[in-house]
């Protein structure tokens, strides 16, 4: 018989107002209040009291799986997520609602923004950049979005992304032409602009300070138009056609794959496709959860030996082994203390709003984020 591991001390205060949050002072005092009982384990949960802001908590407090009814779920959707699952096949599997598989698939969005947050490089890119968007829809193909990506040439690091939702356009039947006016007089136009404006956004992101930068990009005339929005960093653009041949020697190489791997990985950005995001706030959720498991978890090449596989983190120096699912789980993260950008604050408080759904639904749960 194995004896259970050892409490351990909670970390901070989980209290956002408490001035013991941000870190662990030798000063902080605490009191054990207790335990309360579980149906899964752990059986039984120890509970604190924060004697500088009176607030109650638990060790669960700082687990990913705080709140949920179905913790077990967790780790095995991250990986379906990856796996070309839709929701429903993932909830006929598990014996469950959909609506609990979108749940703890939002809930793994908001981890991960926080975990490549926390995680990415902060300092000066010191590779080439390869930055490139890939279209996708939500709720219908009459409200196209575009992702936005960027990835180190040599070390293929996902350094983030941004979403803009676009205007219908390519070749159209003259009712799908009448279709798209009237939704256009009811729900209004997207920004013409929007392309060029979240393009730069993106790279004020991965690059807040002000440097220099070798940017590979293919032709879309709306790049040279973004990088005018960003005085700060002095770029090197270097643009190859979008039609030359997709091989490792091309600079847009690291992105192409990224386009590859996230239509293959993921069921919601096939060509044809049932399982498309009917919010694309739930498109940059799993966009994020998939950033996670490209930079952290996937081996870059899976068919090297065991001992010689890296992934683009690692390629970074960011860290020397593979990372597992259940060790990017393991421990909960606060918005109260790791600082999200802009852009991604509100894909973390889910304020991506679809025009087709007159009230969309945001995070405002005070406990549980």
């Amino acid at each position: 018989m194995t004896n259970a591991p050892a409490p351990q001390a909670p970390p901070f205060c989980p209290n956002a107002r408490c001035s013991f949050h941000k870190e662990r002072r030798s000063n902080w005092r605490y009191e054990k209040i207790g335990f309360f009982a579980r149906k899964s384990p752990p059986l039984r949960v120890q509970r604190y009291l924060c004697l500088a802001c009176g607030r109650s908590f638990s060790d669960q407090t700082f687990k990913t799986t705080y709140w949920l009814k179905r913790a077990d779920l967790l780790e095995s959707i991250f990986k379906r997520l990856q796996s070309c699952s839709a929701f429903r096949q993932i909830a006929r599997e598990e014996g469950c609602s959909p609506t609990t598989i979108a749940g703890q698939s939002a809930r793994l969005g908001r981890h991960s923004l926080l975990y490549h947050q926390f995680h990415r490089p902060k300092g000066r890119i010191e590779e080439e950049l390869s930055m490139d968007s890939f279209e996708s829809f939500e709720w219908s193909q009459f409200h196209p979005s575009s992702y936005h990506v960027a990835a180190g040439r040599a070390s293929h690091f996902f350094h983030g992304f941004t979403t803009t939702e676009l205007r219908r356009k390519g070749a159209m039947t003259e009712e799908q032409r009448k279709v798209r006016a009237e939704l256009e007089a009811s729900l209004g136009r997207p920004d013409p602009q929007g392309v060029e404006k979240d393009f730069a956004e993106l790279l004020r992101i991965i690059a807040p300070k002000p440097q220099a930068l070798v940017l590979n990009t293919d032709e879309h005339r709306g790049y040279p138009r973004a990088l005018l929005r960003v005085p700060h960093l002095r770029i090197d653009h270097r643009t190859i056609s979008s039609r030359a041949a997709r091989i490792p020697q091309n600079p847009l190489f690291p992105v192409n794959l990224i386009d590859n791997l996230v239509r293959h990985s993921g069921s919601q950005h096939k060509r044809e496709t049932i399982a498309f995001v009917k919010r694309l706030q739930s498109g940059c959720e799993r966009m994020a959860s998939f950033l996670v498991w490209r930079n952290w978890i996937k081996p870059f090449s899976e068919r090297a030996r065991k001992e010689d596989r890296e992934t683009p983190a690692m390629r970074l120096g960011l860290t020397d082994r593979i990372r597992t699912v259940e060790e990017v789980l393991e421990h909960r993260l606060f918005p109260s203390r790791v600082a999200l950008p802009k852009s991604w604050e509100d894909y973390y408080w889910r304020r991506v709003k679809t025009r087709a759904i007159a009230n969309c639904r945001t995070h405002r749960r005070v406990f549980a984020v």
